[in-house]
């Protein structure tokens, strides 16, 4: 049996995060966002090589700093949940600070926005409502004629 290019569960794009202390990013994860562990490797003196893990239907990959190019890298997300504002509160709760407190935008997505202990911006999410791409246009217009 031959391996598939991209294996199973896996998406095109899969966000690798290179994190000082890695292991507590994780904790926050699993408490903010019901995060679950696929997989953890550590290296001989118990440093996290490398884990990964789901929020929702998606992995992100993390490790730690390794020295040379692996420094590390903070990153920003946009992460689609059922109920944005049960999710901030969550994250408040496991030592996120807000960023952007919660509201209706113009394209149709209820938004807040965190950072963790580890410099990431989590931008939380609930698709509100469809808008086509001609109200949309009209929207933009007229939020940014303001």
């Amino acid at each position: 049996m031959s391996a598939k290019p991209i294996p199973a569960g896996y998406h095109t794009v899969t966000p690798f995060l290179t994190v000082a202390g890695a292991v507590g990013l994780i904790e926050f994860l699993k408490v903010a966002f019901d995060a679950r562990e696929k997989e953890l490797i550590l290296m001989p003196n118990g440093a996290l090589a490398h884990a990964e893990i789901w929020i929702g239907d998606s992995i992100i990959m993390l490790g730690e700093p390794m020295g040379g190019d692996c420094l590390p890298m903070p990153g920003a997300f946009y992460l689609y949940v059922d109920d944005m504002d049960v999710v901030y509160q969550r994250a408040l709760k496991a030592g996120a600070t807000s960023t952007m407190e919660p509201a209706d935008q113009f394209w149709g997505d209820r938004l807040a926005a965190v950072k963790d202990r580890f410099g990431n911006i989590w931008n939380l999410a609930t698709h509100v409502e469809d808008v086509s791409t001609e109200e949309l246009q009209r929207r933009m217009a007229a939020r940014f004629a303001q």
